[in-house]
């Protein structure tokens, strides 16, 4: 048994060690501390896609170094994980904060392959506040845009349990307490707040990649936003699956994605094989995208 427990771990000590580290890494000139991202590679091979991560916080707070398990298990899985950080309210707006995940994927597209990445295999990932971000980015063109790549770059969006991808139509079942998170973030205008919903972008022929959407069950606001927001994708023509999580919670939804043993990680891995693995070979990334779901 002990010779067991020392090969298990001299094993996760060689698999962590061949994970190369690249903290701080910064993504526009002359920017702030938040402004950067930290950059989580295997230690061979090239091409591999690369998974985006924005971190919640309810757009106000957070740390990109929370990353919990997820490094670890994309890198094992043949990724490349990168892990943004942003500016946050009241410092900047929402439309800075999408501005500034732009940046950082327009950084991470021209230095993929320095770090063993390809920039044809781009996914964009997030929890919470991180998700709507995820969703907005990979909507509204504009904000690539203005980086300077088209939504055609983005290989997939994965949105983790996020209830603000229709905001004004959330708001309506809040009470004014619960509600303060969102109007501090999206304002108390309603104009605004659709213009900064994912929802609102949604229309056919803008090359939106195709979604998974992670939601906890049991969150009667994720779950109905969630579905509502699936389904405007399909009707634009857009890839959508949604994955109901049971027994998770708006923290361990999170905290668990990359357990070996947790069904929202592998159908999050499931996903993306699809989507970069051709049918019968599980190695190298799939040329072109995905039909719809």
């Amino acid at each position: 048994m002990r010779a067991l427990i020392a090969l298990l771990l001299l094993a996760t000590s060689v698999s962590a060690a061949e994970m190369q580290v690249h903290r701080d890494l910064s993504y526009v000139e002359r920017g702030t501390a938040r402004q950067s991202l930290d950059l989580y590679a295997p230690a061979d091979g090239r091409d591999r896609p690369v998974l985006i991560w924005i971190h919640g916080g309810g757009w106000r707070i957070g740390d990109k170094r929370n990353v919990q398990l997820k490094p670890q298990a994309l890198v094992e899985h043949g990724y490349v994980f990168v892990s943004v950080g942003y500016r946050f309210v009241p410092d900047v707006d929402l439309d800075a904060m999408a501005g500034d995940i732009a940046a950082a994927i327009r950084w991470v597209h021209d230095h993929a392959r320095e770090y063993r990445g390809s920039p044809d295999h781009l996914f964009i990932a997030g929890h919470s506040a991180g998700a709507h971000l995820a969703a907005l980015v990979c909507t509204n063109e504009r904000y690539l845009a203005e980086a300077g790549l088209t939504l055609g770059d983005i290989s997939g969006c994965i949105p983790v349990d996020t209830a603000a991808y229709d905001v004004p139509e959330l708001l309506k079942s809040r009470r004014r307490r619960r509600s303060l998170v969102y109007t501090s973030a999206f304002t108390t205008d309603a104009t605004t707040q659709k213009r900064l919903s994912p929802i609102t972008h949604v229309v056919r022929d803008k090359q939106i990649p195709g979604f998974l959407i992670l939601h906890v069950a049991s969150r009667p606001d994720s779950t109905a936003r969630s579905q509502a927001f699936a389904q405007r994708l399909r009707d634009a023509g857009v890839a959508a699956r949604v994955v109901p999580a049971h027994d998770k919670t708006h923290a361990t939804i999170n905290r668990e994605l990359g357990k070996s043993d947790d069904p929202p990680t592998r159908a999050l891995f499931q996903w993306l094989d699809e989507r970069t693995r051709p049918a019968g070979t599980g190695t190298e990334p799939a040329p072109t995208r995905p039909s719809q779901d």
